[in-house]
C-alpha cells in the first residue's frame, strides 16, 4: 500500500485517512447527542414548584387487564391504597378467560374508588390495547388521566401525588414517567433493564428538548381532554402498538409535556423471564418506529448511524497499520463522555451501576435491534398480550 504521509508515526495511507474521517466524524456526532441531548436528563433538577405534591386534582386511573388475575391480586391493593385524596381506579377487564372478571367484582364490592368496565368481545381481529383503553377512558370521571398496568406496582403511597403533581403548571397536558423492571440475577435481565434505561435516557431527553415522542404505558399521564380533542387513537388505530408513542407523539408540545422523575414517581414490572418473550415484546415495542414523525427519525436514525460510523472507522484503523494507541485514542475519548453522561443518567433514574456494561451491551443492540426490525418487515405483531 502506497504510504501518503507520516505523522508521529502514523501512516497517512487510504485506510488510515478513511478510518480517520468515520471515526472522527462519529464521536463528533455522538458527543454531540451525549452533551446536546441526554445531558438534558442527566443533569436535569425538578422545577421546585412541580415539587410541591400538595397539588391534588381529582384523578383517573386507568388499566388494562387481559387474564391478568394474579397481576390484580398482587397490585392492585398497592394502587387502590394510594395517600390521594380524590381518585378512582379504572379498570377494563378485556376478554378475559381467566377469573379476573370474578376477582374485579369482588374487589370492587369492598372498594367503590374502583370501577369495573367488562369486554367480552373484541371488535378487532388483531388483540389491540387501544380498544380496551379508548373505554377505560372513556369511562373515567376525572380530567387527568393516569395510565399504568396490570403488572406494575407503584413505587410507594405517593406515586399519584408525584405523578400528578407537574399539573399545577395550567400549561400541562402530558407527564412521562418512568418504568423500570425489577432487578433479578441473570444476564437476560440485565439486558432488559439496560435496554429500559437507554430508552428513557432517549424519550425523557427529548421531551426536555421539547420533541417528545413517545411515553411508556406502564407510567403515563395525560389529559381526558387531550384525548378526546385528538380523537384518541383513531389515526392509527389499525397498529396493535402505538398508544404510549404514537399518540405521545401526535400531541405532546414542548408547552405542554413534563417529565417525573422522582424516586417516588416510578412503577416497577416483572422483567421477561425468557428471551423469547422478551423478543416478541420487544417486537411489538419497535413495530411502531416506521411511523414516527420524519424529524424524530432523522434524529433517531442518525445517532444509530454515528455509532456504526465510530466502529467502522476504529476498525479501519486496527487494521490499517497505525500504531495502537491512535484508535485507542478514539475509542477512550469516545468512552470517557458517554459513561459521564449515562453514569449521571443512571443515577437519575435509579438504576444504579448498570450504567459500566455501556460499551458491551451498545454493541450488542446495535445488532439485536437491526434484526427485530427485519422480522417485523417478514411478518407484523398483531397481539397486545
Amino acid at each position: 500500500m502506497i504510504s501518503m504521509n507520516s505523522f508521529f508515526g502514523i501512516e497517512f495511507n487510504i485506510l488510515t485517512i478513511t478510518g480517520s474521517a468515520l471515526a472522527g466524524g462519529g464521536m463528533l456526532i455522538l458527543l454531540a447527542y451525549y452533551w446536546g441531548l441526554f445531558s438534558r436528563l442527566a443533569f436535569y433538577k425538578t422545577d421546585k414548584e412541580q415539587a410541591q405534591t400538595d397539588f391534588q386534582p381529582p384523578v383517573s386511573v386507568v388499566i388494562c387487564a387481559h387474564n391478568e388475575r394474579h397481576n390484580l391480586e398482587r397490585y392492585l391493593p398497592e394502587i387502590m391504597s394510594q395517600d390521594y385524596d380524590d381518585f378512582e381506579v379504572v379498570v377494563v377487564n378485556d376478554c378475559s378467560d381467566d377469573d379476573t372478571e370474578e376477582l374485579l367484582v369482588e374487589l370492587s364490592r369492598l372498594n367503590p374508588a374502583l370501577k369495573v368496565v367488562h369486554l367480552r368481545q373484541s371488535l378487532n381481529f388483531f388483540r389491540s390495547k387501544k380498544f380496551p383503553l379508548s373505554m377505560g377512558i372513556k369511562s373515567a370521571k376525572n380530567e387527568v388521566l393516569l395510565l399504568t398496568d396490570a403488572d406494575c406496582a407503584p413505587a410507594g403511597r405517593n406515586w399519584i401525588s408525584e405523578m400528578i403533581a407537574p399539573y399545577r403548571q395550567s400549561d400541562t397536558e402530558v407527564v412521562l414517567g418512568y418504568g423500570p423492571y425489577r432487578r433479578k440475577p441473570g444476564l437476560l435481565n440485565l439486558l432488559i433493564r439496560f435496554d429500559t434505561l437507554q430508552i428513557a435516557m432517549q424519550y425523557l431527553s427529548y421531551a426536555l428538548a421539547g420533541k417528545a415522542y413517545m411515553g411508556v404505558g406502564r407510567n403515563l399521564s395525560y389529559k381526558k381532554s387531550l384525548f378526546l380533542k385528538n380523537k384518541g387513537f383513531i389515526s392509527h388505530y389499525n397498529i396493535p402498538s402505538g398508544d404510549d408513542d404514537l399518540f405521545i407523539s401526535q400531541v405532546a408540545v414542548k408547552k405542554n409535556c413534563r417529565i417525573v422523575i422522582s424516586d417516588a414517581s416510578r412503577t416497577f414490572s416483572e422483567a421477561k423471564p425468557y428471551f423469547g418473550a422478551w423478543f416478541r415484546q420487544k417486537r411489538r415495542h419497535l413495530s411502531t418506529g416506521v411511523l414516527y414523525k420524519l424529524s424524530t427519525r432523522f434524529l433517531l436514525g442518525t445517532y444509530v448511524q454515528a455509532q456504526w460510523l465510530f466502529y467502522a472507522g476504529v476498525a479501519l484503523l486496527f487494521i490499517s497499520g497505525s500504531p495502537w494507541w491512535f484508535p485507542a485514542g478514539f475509542i477512550i475519548l469516545r468512552l470517557t463522555n458517554q459513561l459521564i453522561v449515562h453514569r449521571k443518567a443512571s443515577q437519575q433514574l435509579g438504576e444504579g451501576n448498570i450504567w459500566v456494561i455501556t460499551p458491551f451491551a451498545e454493541l450488542f443492540f446495535m445488532v439485536f435491534n437491526p434484526l427485530i426490525v427485519f422480522s417485523n418487515l417478514v411478518s407484523r405483531p398483531y397481539t397486545w398480550k
